[in-house]
């Protein structure tokens, strides 16, 4: 008699013991995953200020930049497309995008000089550049936050339970090689 309840604590003991390994997985994955989705949410207020800058930069320098229209065409589709777009990965893409463009339009701008001495194109330009600076501080925690994302559903015990619950890796924010290149400094 002694045996079978030394027995039966013993599985109840057990079967506990598993059940704890498998939610504490699973809360760790859980934590992963809403960590991730809370550092975009993050950037994605600086993004929607940053896309939402864009109409007034393309307004003055249009005046100065007729033939230059192809690239205010698609930062204003890019601007679009970012209010448009539903999934994290996909407003990731668009952002990695609007970057490039920001970046090519800020290079126009610098071919002409009454664009850049005007002080609204100035003020707007200034305002842009620090949320750019906001927004690389954010996309560095973005990314540390995936990096541990990813690497949790990967890892051993972890892997099958996410499988299991459809847990996918996460796309990093990139930094296009136009934006790591340096030509000096202009005047």
């Amino acid at each position: 008699m002694n045996t079978s309840i030394i027995a039966t604590v013993l599985a109840v003991l057990l079967a506990a013991a598993v059940v704890g390994f498998l939610v504490t997985i699973y809360n760790r994955l859980v934590m992963l995953r809403f960590n991730t989705d809370k550092a975009y949410k993050n950037i994605d207020v600086l993004l929607k200020q940053r896309a939402d800058e864009i109409p007034n930069l393309v307004t003055i320098a249009k005046e100065f930049a007729a033939h230059e229209k192809k690239l205010m065409t698609e930062l204003t589709e890019l601007r679009t497309a970012f209010y448009n777009a539903q999934h994290t990965e996909e407003k990731t893409q668009i952002s990695n995008e609007i970057s490039k463009g920001l970046a090519s339009f800020f290079a126009v701008s610098e071919q002409y000089p009454t664009l850049s001495s005007n002080t609204h194109f100035a003020t707007l330009q200034t305002r842009v550049s620090q949320l750019e600076d906001k927004i690389a501080d954010r996309r560095e925690f973005f990314n540390d936050s995936v990096n541990l994302y990813n690497i949790g559903i990967h890892e051993f015990p972890n892997l099958i339970m996410a499988k299991l619950l459809g847990y996918k890796e996460k796309t990093l924010l990139q930094i296009s090689l136009s934006e790591k290149q340096y030509d000096g400094v202009r005047f």
